[in-house]
């Protein structure tokens, strides 16, 4: 028994010490509004599951020393005792009010995470779309016309809106300090809103399994104040490569790169799903303008 008694203490050592690692879980060391939103419920759901894995397991205490065998009589006979309305009534209100309450916290964060950032309301955001193939990550700047491979730069202290979507199978872009995780798909475009409150360089992925090359699918987001990521932008159209079709086509057949910088995008060539069918119509003039695409190339797409 004190055998028994001394593996439990010893295993949640361990497990502590496998899930500490070097450093704090990303997740619980965000750098954004839109992590620490996240963060926080997370937190908050594993305090109130806690707190129940905690009743429930004094109740068990309990009910195993009150009610555990006895040396009895042969002939003796246990009373008979009628349920009891007062505790069906408690534990089943009680948990539909746990239930209700984590389901109003998880409606509030998603409406949350899913919105532009709050408290930037005099600035506009930098869009960027964010596309996978086998197995990279592209980053297209419509308005400043330039676009890498497994890697993104963005500024701080201003909102970030990334359109995703997939030249393959479904991935799902997550990058654990600054925001959630969301799919990226061929055929469609879903928008992913975060910010960053410090500069740094953070970890990004694909968090979908979905194939041989997924755990090579990584790619680095760096933060920068909004006066270096205009100089970046100015020293990638100045000193990078125009990206053609040839080479978008041979990026994409090809399943293993390294990081690249071209002074143009794809989207001229090869448009994201929701501007298939023309201008998209929560796409603003300078983002159209950006992209330098005229009605012809446009219309040309479009068939």
């Amino acid at each position: 028994m004190k055998k028994k008694m001394l593996i439990l203490p010893a295993l949640m050592s361990i497990m502590a010490l496998f899930l500490s690692g070097c450093e704090p879980l990303m997740i619980f060391d965000a750098k954004g509004p839109n992590a620490k939103t996240l963060s926080n419920t997370i937190i908050l759901s594993i305090i109130v599951m806690a707190f129940i894995l905690l009743v429930v397991y004094l109740l068990l205490a309990n009910m195993l020393l009150k009610y555990r065998a006895s040396k009895s009589a042969s002939d003796y006979e246990p009373p008979h005792e009628e349920g009891s309305t007062k505790l069906e009534i408690i534990w089943t209100v009680i948990p539909i009010l746990i239930v209700t309450a984590l389901s109003i916290v998880t409606i509030s964060t998603t409406s949350k995470v899913e919105s532009q950032q709050t408290g930037y309301d005099n600035t506009k955001p930098l869009v960027i779309y964010a596309s996978s193939s086998n197995w990279k990550w592209h980053f297209s700047y419509p308005e400043e016309g330039v676009e890498t491979v497994n890697y993104v730069n963005i500024p701080t202290d201003r909102p970030i809106e990334f359109r995703l979507y997939s030249f393959g199978p479904i991935t799902s872009f997550w990058i654990p300090q600054l925001a959630g995780q969301k799919y990226a798909m061929s055929d469609m475009v879903n928008k992913l809103h975060m910010a960053a409150d410090v500069e740094g360089s953070f970890f990004g992925r694909n968090s979908n399994f979905n194939g041989q090359g997924f755990a090579q699918m990584e790619f680095e987001a760096q933060t920068m104040s909004q006066q270096k990521f205009d100089e970046w932008v100015s020293d990638v159209k100045a000193k990078e490569p125009e990206l053609t079709e040839k080479t978008f086509n041979e990026l994409l057949d090809t399943d293993f790169v390294g990081r690249k910088s071209f002074s143009s995008t794809h989207l001229t060539f090869s448009p994201a799903p929701e501007m298939h069918h023309g201008k998209s119509s929560d796409m603003s003039d300078g983002e159209m303008d950006g992209m330098d695409m005229s009605d012809g190339e446009m219309d040309h797409s479009n068939h």
